[in-house]
């Protein structure tokens, strides 16, 4: 072989080596540096003591495309605890970054701990916020999206653009004078206003005519389900938690507390200002927060009379849930058909009906649920787990179905056995609108049902297109019944997305578990492991 041939045979094989290496290269890394301080803020109007990241409020959005390692080192200036949960982003195989009081010690005052995760399989519409004692109603919060890689398509056409718009309720009392009410046996005062980043009314996107934008929305609000809608524009639903669903077309659309979901909007109009109206549901008399959809050269305010939205009608509501539904023709995460899951044809290996219940404990305010009412031990759940710690907690706490008597206080951990296939029951005998989360899991939203649900309602199933979510509501008097698939092991929160409801005991944890050891299925315990509570001397 000549010299020439030798040298192309030889870049040959560098260029296959190089073809190869970067078809097995690590997923890129992006890495964030947090402190987390007190700050003056007054979105309300009102000087009060809030949470900040970076001196930012809100916090500083995570963008970041699906499979991303994602490394965020949050340094605690607070003067008390403080961890922070990823809502929505599933945490594959790893619990032990969850970011709650069952799976991770707190982080100490004046330390920093580092959260490693992957955005894993994942595109779209997420959060992120503070998920110890009431530091979430100080701030703390920040938009989490994830965005598709470059060979994955999209079921629509690119948008010209994005925008984030976290909204939510606001209180301007003091998070800790909240939390002494809470402890000492009141309950929560209503909110005294609606944000839309950070701010009721200022908040300004910026356009070009005749190009059509993506609109996240994500309600970062502890209390209150929001209406969203847009002066004179219409908006097309598009994907909600993550998933791609059918394109219908709104007027308005409710998000309720912990949800999140994106919509399309062409600026089909003339070019002056729109308003962008947030109010609150299911009260006669609604609260509103406004923000202007502004387009490019713009030099004509927004007018009212405001946008009319729905206020008390659960019905309407209801309805229009109803009408979410699964994509089956879109691709996931992954260049692969959503529907090719076919949970339908899945048998149901375990139910449980789980009812939103208040009561009182010691002679204070409590809720619960199936009437216990969770108290988080000063170990871990997960660490107890791990390193085989009796007297954490006690899997006969947890109740399958509704239980009459008093509220009893407990750690209330359910059994599961990895890859069980479940039917969850919401029943909500309350007259106030619930809301409910799955840390790690997302699951299908199969209906919803008035009154009281019964083994009959399963006919009722939407068993082919169900939308596939972390967050779920459950109206007033009815229940919502989800599947999910459990295969995701660990130990996983359940809770309610009402954040005083789990602050005072609204919360249970899924063990899902098998007894085979493997990297396969969960994570190692991360070497920078918080220990505390009776794991310390681990």
């Amino acid at each position: 072989m000549g010299r020439v041939a030798v040298l192309h045979f030889l870049l040959g094989i560098l260029a296959l080596s190089s073809i190869f290496e970067v078809l097995h290269a690590e997923s890129p890394y992006r890495y964030y540096d947090w402190e987390v301080t007190y700050g003056t803020i007054s979105p309300l109007g009102v000087p009060q003591r809030g949470i900040l990241i970076n001196g930012q409020f809100p916090g500083p959005a995570v963008e970041c495309d699906t499979n991303d390692n994602v490394i965020i080192t949050i340094k605690n200036s607070l003067d008390e605890p403080f961890l922070m949960t990823w809502n929505g982003i599933w945490q594959r195989k790893m619990s032990w970054q969850d970011g709650v009081l069952g799976t991770n010690c707190p982080i100490p005052p004046h330390s920093n701990w580092t959260f490693k995760m992957q955005a894993k399989d994942q595109i779209g519409t997420y959060m992120y916020f503070p998920s110890t004692s009431l530091h979430r109603l100080a701030g703390g919060f920040g938009a989490f999206n994830i965005h598709k890689r470059s060979v994955i398509a999209l079921p629509y056409f690119e948008p010209a653009g994005e925008f984030t718009l976290l909204v939510g309720d606001w209180h301007n009392t003091d998070h800790k004078e909240l939390q002494q009410m809470l402890d000492s046996g009141s309950d929560m005062p209503m909110p005294d206003g609606l944000l839309i980043n950070g701010d009721p009314s200022n908040s300004v996107f910026t356009g070009e005519a005749e190009k059509t934008y993506l609109f996240r929305v994500a309600n970062v609000g502890t209390m209150t389900t929001i209406n969203i809608r847009i002066q004179g524009h219409m908006m097309k639903l598009v994907e909600v938690e993550g998933s791609h669903v059918l394109q219908e077309i709104y007027e308005s659309l409710d998000v309720h507390p912990g949800q999140s979901l994106a919509f399309l909007v062409t600026l089909h109009g003339s070019a002056k200002d729109y308003y962008i109206v947030a109010s609150t549901r299911f009260a006669r008399t609604a609260i509103e927060a406004t923000a202007i959809l502004r387009y490019n050269g713009s030099n004509v305010d927004a007018s009212h009379p405001l946008p009319v939205g729905p206020t008390y009608q659960v019905h309407w509501s209801m309805k229009q849930a109803r009408t979410f539904r699964w994509n089956l023709t879109a691709n996931a995460a992954r260049p692969n058909p959503q529907g090719s899951y076919r949970y339908g044809g899945i048998q149901i290996t375990r139910t449980l009906v789980l009812e939103n219940t208040v009561g009182e404990v010691d002679g204070k305010l409590r809720y619960g649920v199936n009437n216990v009412s969770y108290n988080n031990p000063d170990t871990p759940i997960k660490l107890a787990d791990y390193y085989n710690i009796p007297g954490v907690y006690n899997l006969n706490t947890s109740r399958d179905k509704p239980t009459p008597g008093p509220m009893v206080s407990g750690t209330a951990v359910y059994d599961i056995a990895l890859h069980d296939f479940a039917e969850i029951i919401f029943q909500n005998n309350e007259t106030t609108t619930q809301s409910w989360h799955l840390d790690g899991h997302n699951f299908f939203v199969v209906a919803f049902g008035a009154n009281q649900w019964s083994p009959e309602m399963r006919i009722k199933y939407n068993m082919v297109d169900a939308v596939w979510r972390n967050t779920v509501q459950v109206y007033r008097n009815s229940w919502t019944a989800i599947l999910v698939s459990l295969d995701n092991k660990g130990m996983w929160n359940l809770r309610s997305a009402i954040w005083h409801r789990q602050y005072l005991g609204q919360q249970v944890y899924l063990r899902v578990w098998n007894d085979e050891t493997s990297l396969f299925t969960e994570s190692e315990i991360p070497p920078n492991a918080l220990k505390c509570g009776k794991a310390a001397k681990f």
